[in-house]
């Protein structure tokens, strides 16, 4: 049997790694990566030495099809991102569609497997130190840069679940000042929780309004870095 592993990353701290994680990586007879450098990290931590390959989202289709063929081999391919669950805002998503729609026959039979090894998320490690309602709430991945943004932050303003999207240091504070703009600043009942260098040594989690959080990044720049989780509730 031929063995497709999507498996889930450390976000910063690269002890946050499961012990099944390890064991496919150092089985696995080819490791693809979004970015083969972060990933070294990770394996020369954990002493793993399996052959890389680069797949993110501006590879070609010869390489998804390259991979097609690994899988048609009887080989065993691991699939890791940066950082985190690929496929969830991840070029990852992609290739896994093309595997089912191109090997559907190999998934039906048994021949080939397709499995999650699951562990961290941004989003789920963001939301469980937030301190929000989130029984119910809608991830909305990284937001459009242009073409709808607008019209989606409105979206947010008026949405009656919790709301969670990703953004860039390169974009948060044009963000935050959308944000305030649809919320209407103090008055608003809506609440905006960022977190910030998840599992990192400077964790940190901001909460309050728009205004206030956006005022807090303003009066310290030196802690726009990294990724940012934004939390509307």
């Amino acid at each position: 049997m031929s063995i497709f592993s999507v498996v889930a990353t450390p976000i910063g701290n690269l002890e946050d790694i499961t012990l099944r994680a390890l064991r496919v990586l150092r089985e696995a007879d080819l490791i693809l990566c979004e970015d083969t450098r972060m990933t070294k990290r990770l394996l020369d931590r954990h002493d793993i030495h399996v052959a890389t390959k680069s797949y993110h989202a501006h590879s070609t289709l010869s390489r998804s099809e390259e991979i097609v063929q690994l899988l048609r081999d009887g080989k065993k391919v691991a699939l890791v991102s940066d950082a985190g669950t690929p496929g969830i805002s991840d070029p990852g998503s992609e290739l896994v569609r093309f595997i089912r729609a191109d090997l559907a026959e190999e998934i039906a039979t048994g021949v080939l497997k397709i499995e999650s090894i699951p562990g961290p998320s941004a989003l789920t490690a963001a939301l469980s130190i937030a301190g929000v309602p989130c029984a119910d709430f809608t991830f909305l991945g990284f937001l459009p840069h242009k073409k709808g943004r607008v019209t989606l932050f409105k979206e947010i303003a008026a949405a009656e679940r919790t709301m969670v999207f990703y953004e860039s240091p390169h974009r948060i504070m044009k963000t935050l000042e959308s944000l305030n703009s649809v919320l209407q600043g103090e008055s608003s009942a809506k609440h905006v929780t960022i977190c910030r260098e998840l599992t990192k040594m400077f964790e940190e989690v901001v909460k309050g309004s728009a205004e206030l959080v956006s005022g807090y990044f303003k009066k310290n720049p030196d802690k726009i870095k990294g990724e940012f989780v934004v939390i509307v509730s």
